[in-house]
């Protein structure tokens, strides 16, 4: 018998998924979720305007989508006042991340991460053969210097960073990356992964220069913009690196439904500014029905809240099991210390009135063991 002749790095690798999704998660319950709030999707949805932009654009879909992206990149370099040799354009931050790991990353090549960030650039890197060194959180943020620092222990070709972070929703002002940036090692480029950026207090974005060669920044139109289904991410960087990705992106990868509707999304900030505002209100929301329960809220950037439950992991992940048994679908972190939280996304008045009649019974039984 004949089998697939793999690379030895292909297997060495897990089969594995990073993220178990709800769709999966309904059909071993057998049952739909009743509040789906724990992917960190935008369920007040997209600007009417993308939607209206879609319907009319539909029966154009036997188009290929322009593999330069040509229009969306230029709105988006007026939009940032940059050129659109500053902007490369992906199917997600996640694709995003897994070209330019490609592109920097060999077997052996050190990367630096925090211990419980974002487990897609971990999952890219790996499979490109890199090694990770991971630092810790401090006071549940991540730890600039120390990833600097780490950086410079191991040559590392690539610094991970995420501003606001996810899985805590705790954040750094723009101006205090930079200044902990005069530490970034000479040869390593800070991938500084900013798709919670909207919802987060104004002086959140780094105040950097687009063509500045030390970071590349990521932003996405499936947060604020509600557009996750899409896929839509695009980067911002120093014009050589941004033209590098022209070498191993998917050049037909972006589809035409998907730049269409991005276009529209940037072109509603009014929308924007509306979802914003709804997710602020869904934040505090969630802060206080944390509280009313004896919790603590963890003050976030983000559109969701992590949400303290005063104990260890294994009480966290059984709080967690028993709101999935109730029909509400949360997420944790998965390192310690940050496991002992639960991570609730904004959701609706009615998804949260959900959440809030069952939590008190999820804590209840958790307790019980």
């Amino acid at each position: 018998m004949t089998y697939p002749r793999y690379t030895p790095l292909a297997r060495s690798l897990p089969a594995t998924v990073p993220f178990v999704g709800p769709e999966t998660q309904e059909r071993a319950r057998s049952a739909a979720f009743a509040a789906r709030i724990g992917a960190n999707e935008n369920v007040f949805g997209p600007s009417p305007k993308a939607v209206s932009a879609l319907r009319d654009s539909a029966a154009a879909l036997w188009m290929y989508g322009d593999p330069e992206n040509h229009d969306l990149r230029h709105a988006l370099a007026t939009h940032h006042g940059v050129a659109p040799e500053n902007i490369a354009i992906g199917e997600g931050i996640d694709s995003l991340l897994g070209y330019l790991v490609r592109l920097m990353v060999g077997s052996g090549d050190a990367v630096v991460t925090s211990d419980g960030a974002y487990p897609t650039f971990n999952y890219h890197v790996t499979g490109f053969g890199g090694v990770l060194h991971k630092v810790p959180y401090r006071d549940d943020h991540e730890d600039p210097e120390a990833l600097f620092r780490k950086a410079a222990e191991t040559d590392a070709k690539l610094v991970y960073l995420a501003n606001p972070d996810n899985p805590m929703g705790s954040w750094h002002s723009g101006a205090q990356i930079v200044a902990a940036m005069e530490h970034l090692p000479e040869g390593t480029l800070l991938v500084l992964d900013e798709a919670y950026v909207e919802c987060a207090p104004e002086g959140t974005a780094m105040p950097i220069a687009a063509d500045d060669p030390r970071v590349i920044r990521m932003r996405t139109f499936s947060k604020a913009h509600g557009l996750a289904g899409a896929r839509v991410g695009y980067a911002i960087g120093a014009p050589e690196l941004i033209a590098a990705f022209n070498k191993v992106r998917n050049h037909f990868g972006m589809n035409r439904s998907a730049q269409i509707a991005a276009l529209a999304a940037l072109e509603d900030q009014d929308w924007l500014a509306n979802v914003t505002a709804l997710i602020a209100a869904a934040r505090t929301r969630i802060e206080g029905i944390a509280r009313q329960n004896g919790l603590s809220p963890l003050p976030s950037a983000a559109n969701f809240v992590a949400i303290d439950c005063g104990r260890d992991a294994d009480f966290a992940k059984r709080v967690l099991d028993n709101l999935i048994t109730l029909g509400i679908f949360v997420r944790m972190p998965f390192s310690a210390p940050q496991n002992r939280c639960i991570r609730i996304s904004c959701g609706t008045e009615a998804d949260l009135d959900a959440f809030a009649a069952a939590l008190p019974r999820a804590l209840d039984r958790a307790a019980r063991g």
